[in-house]
């Protein structure tokens, strides 16, 4: 069973989705394919490492090439974390990219329920 986040994990992984939130707004839709990305929940290791990133990806029919997009431009945005957050972590945490299948699953649960 997994132990819950310590404070500390709470507050990081906070202002890391607060940062890659900016970034990626920052680069704009036509970045992404002229998708919508957003950062909607970030996970850290308890020892800081890793930062697994929750993306919902608007259309999600784009989602692949968003994924792709992301996972191509690791590095460069992981760079620019490290730029936002120098002053409050010691190193950057390593960054992991998921989709947030969330919203698509509550579209499917709303459709099944409309054809009922």
């Amino acid at each position: 069973m997994d132990k819950a986040p310590s404070t500390r994990q709470l507050k990081v992984a906070r202002e890391i989705q607060k940062s890659l939130a900016e970034i990626i707004r920052s680069k704009g839709m036509a970045a992404f394919d002229g998708a919508m990305v957003t950062v909607s929940e970030v996970r850290i290791t308890p020892d800081l490492s890793l930062a697994k990133t929750f993306v919902s990806i608007f259309p999600s029919e784009k989602a692949q090439k968003v994924m792709g997009i992301l996972n191509d431009n690791l590095r460069a945005i992981r760079g620019e974390l490290g730029r936002e957050v120098r002053g409050q972590l010691r190193i950057v945490p390593e960054l992991e990219f998921f989709m947030d299948t969330s919203i698509d699953y509550a579209e499917h649960i709303e459709e099944l329920l409309r054809k009922q």
